[in-house]
């Protein structure tokens, strides 16, 4: 694979911001569509690389081809990690004509390794139901379903949570 996994360069969060929230848009992720306020979340990289890790995945050329948000020390993008020992990523996302490229793969490996570079026993992560090609990864790579952790962002939105013990 001809792919590096790096950190965001600061003249790249508007366009990740915009990768992000337009692949969760097209992939029917976002309950309210267009009108969806997580919208706002996903394409405020500014405001997520200011209190979390952003890592992409780019081609030879310097294309993006994916990011991911890593989560190693608390703070406001935590939704799932539970103290010291854990860490989370979110907002993973691959660019269309990339898929099958093993960019997503490299991405969740790269955060793994990060995390256990950093003293976390854990990594966690939350993943809607429909995610079905994105939960085929994370058990290939070592995470289990942890039902007992499931939560809702809001009524009527539940989101699964996978485990991986590093």
């Amino acid at each position: 694979m001809d792919t590096m996994i790096r950190a965001a360069e600061p003249d790249e969060l508007t366009e990740l911001g915009e990768l992000t929230a337009t692949t969760y848009l097209g992939e029917g992720l976002l309950t309210y569509g267009a009108s969806d306020p997580y919208l706002t979340v996903l394409r405020d990289t500014a405001h997520r690389a200011e209190h979390t890790r952003i890592l992409v995945a780019a081609d030879a050329d310097g294309t993006l081809l994916g990011s991911v948000t890593l989560v190693l020390d608390g703070g406001p993008y935590v939704d799932v990690a539970d103290g010291p020992e854990e860490a989370e990523f979110r907002m993973l996302v691959v660019r269309s004509e990339a898929r099958g490229r093993g960019v997503g793969e490299a991405l969740v490996r790269e955060c793994l390794s990060r995390a256990r570079r950093a003293g976390k026993r854990r990594v966690v992560i939350s993943s809607s139901s429909q995610m079905h090609t994105a939960h085929r990864l994370y058990g290939r790579l070592g995470f289990v379903r942890a039902p007992e952790r499931d939560w809702d962002p809001f009524p009527g939105v539940t989101l699964h949570v996978f485990a991986c013990e590093l």
